[in-house]
Order: C-alpha cells, then structure tokens, then sequence
C-alpha cells in the first residue's frame, strides 16, 4: 500500500454496529420491550481468532 492511501474507515472510533429488525444501532437503549424482547432471544454468533 503507498504511504498516501488511507483505509475506508481508518480512524473512524465504534464499540459495535448491530443489524436489528433491519435498523442499524449502536446501542438498544432507545428500543421498546418488543425489540428488546426479540435482540435477546436472537442466536449469538462469536468469531474466534484461531491464529
């Protein structure tokens, strides 16, 4: 990569996006009993760095 390129994103702080009921947050604070509701009976997928 030559020294002038910048990554898409470099720089740019987030602890974490969801894709929720096709909205996507950073947080659920603002989300009804019923969003709630369905974000927490959804699977949980976690990625493992297996290097």
């Amino acid at each position: 990569m030559k020294a002038e390129e910048k990554i898409v994103g470099e720089g740019v702080k987030f602890e974490r996006i969801r894709r929720i009921t096709g909205y996507l947050v950073g947080t659920t604070d603002r989300f009804n009993n019923a969003k709630k509701a369905e974000e927490h009976d959804r699977v949980k997928h976690k990625f493992t760095d297996k290097k």
